[in-house]
């Protein structure tokens, strides 16, 4: 069997993703150990990245290397970015017609702003 498996959408073996990313596996390790990227496991506990890890894995791939931030700044980064991901289903129309919506996007903008500092 290869490295890489494919069904609806393309799996990397841990191997395969470090590769294709230009980082050592045990990098890839410490980034799910420090809760920046959460795989998926096999039955047998091998890690599989899908196409939104191996994404995530090059923005801090980018952060790191190219923008100079710390491990802890890309946890706070990763944070607000997921925050933020948290609101866009809540900002159309029909949600903001809805009350517990409306509460709801209310809760993730103190969220934000916390993560913030502000």
């Amino acid at each position: 069997m290869g490295s890489r498996m494919r069904h609806d959408e393309d799996l990397y073996f841990i191997s395969m993703a470090a590769r294709e990313l230009g980082m050592h596996p045990q990098t890839l390790r410490k980034y799910e150990r420090l809760g920046l990227v959460r795989p998926t496991r096999t039955v047998g506990s091998v890690r599989l990245y899908a196409r939104p890890e191996i994404d995530r894995l090059r923005l801090i791939k980018q952060l790191v290397d190219e923008e100079g931030v710390n491990l802890a700044g890309v946890q706070r980064l990763l944070s607000v970015v997921d925050a933020l991901a948290a609101l866009a289903p809540l900002l159309d129309e029909a949600a903001l017609a809805r009350q517990d919506a409306r509460r709801r996007l209310v809760a993730e903008l103190a969220r934000v702003r916390q993560l913030l500092g502000m």
